[in-house]
């Protein structure tokens, strides 16, 4: 519903934009409109990053299609460097080299930019509240941290469509006070260096993902310290983890367990860890234990995993608090 409800808005204030630009005309509003126009497409690939990512795991994806959603994240990315980033900066610099002529009347580009702004607003705050709402359950108070690509993607474009709109009206508002258009010019540029910023932002983040990006360390610090509780393992020499989707997560673990387990102990320990590890961390659909029998250098390896983790994931404590 977040991203429909972005998809309506952004249709809406690109067309008004688009017109109000031409017919002033106002480089800042053009600007804009490529500005709404690229997020409109970003939220076509982000609808159907939503449908493609709700398949079932197959043959050929045994680990299901949750990657989809970082993969239109990533185009969605793309979109807005391209479409928004590169062609507001443009559209200023074409500015400077050719000076418009000065619109008769400055008032249809205020409403359009006072509509944008109603709407954009609207969305930005219905994206904030889904967030919060997921931060308060992560015990967080960083919303930006969302395992969700999508709702991300949403907070960046309304965000940077709101400081977009600010920016333009200064823009329009330096123009006639002063006569000069290339104030307008400089708002568009301004627009679109901050457009290209947020895209490189989520196109990393999005590269991140895709190449197997491992969970919050917070995550890995409880399902290690859930292991390591565990009567029957004797030490965790190695805990892997990666995200499969935007809430759907792969852990696997060596571990050793203590003697005297016959096979169809370990067995029935595996079971019973796998379904204790999916019932106190739900992202962790998939699951895999390895045993082993850990020497000196595994104890060693065991040590530092456990350091590693209660150090990093402190560290994210702290920021959080």
């Amino acid at each position: 519903m977040t991203v429909v409800i972005a998809l309506v808005a952004d249709l809406v204030i690109a067309v008004a934009k688009a017109v109000a630009g031409v017919l002033a005309p106002s480089p800042a509003l053009l600007a804009e409109s490529a500005h709404s126009i690229a997020d409109s497409i970003n939220q076509v690939f982000l609808l159907a990053s939503l449908s493609r990512s709700r398949r079932r795991a197959d043959s050929r994806h045994p680990f299901g299609y949750g990657k989809e959603r970082f993969f239109w994240s990533l185009l969605a990315a793309v979109g807005i460097f391209v479409t928004g980033g590169c062609f507001s900066f443009y559209q200023g610099v074409h500015t400077w080299l050719a000076p418009p002529a000065r619109p008769e009347s400055f008032l249809p580009v205020y409403v359009v930019l006072l509509v944008a702004l109603i709407a954009d607003g609207a969305s930005l705050v219905r994206v904030v509240v889904q967030l919060r709402a997921e931060a308060r359950t992560r015990r967080s108070r960083r919303i930006w941290r969302t395992s969700d690509p999508t709702a991300r993607t949403v907070l960046a474009e309304d965000s940077t469509a709101v400081l977009g709109v600010l920016v333009a009206a200064a823009g329009v508002v330096a123009h006639q006070l002063t006569g000069r258009p290339a104030w307008e010019g400089a708002a568009a540029v301004a627009i679109g260096v901050l457009l290209i910023g947020v895209a490189v932002r989520l196109g990393r983040e999005a590269q991140s993902l895709l190449v197997g990006q491992a969970v919050d360390p917070r995550l890995q610090r409880d399902a290690h310290r859930l292991l390591a509780e565990q009567k029957e393992i004797d030490t965790v020499t190695a805990l892997l983890t990666m995200r499969l989707g935007a809430d759907s997560a792969l852990l696997a673990a060596r571990v050793d367990l203590r003697e005297g387990l016959d096979s169809e102990e370990v067995e029935e320990v595996c079971v019973r860890i796998k379904r204790q590890l999916r019932e106190a961390c739900p992202v962790f659909d998939q699951v895999f234990l390895d045993i082993i029998d850990a020497d000196s250098e595994g104890r060693a390896q065991a040590r530092a995993l456990k350091r590693e983790l209660d150090g990093v994931a402190s560290e994210r404590d702290d920021v959080h608090d």
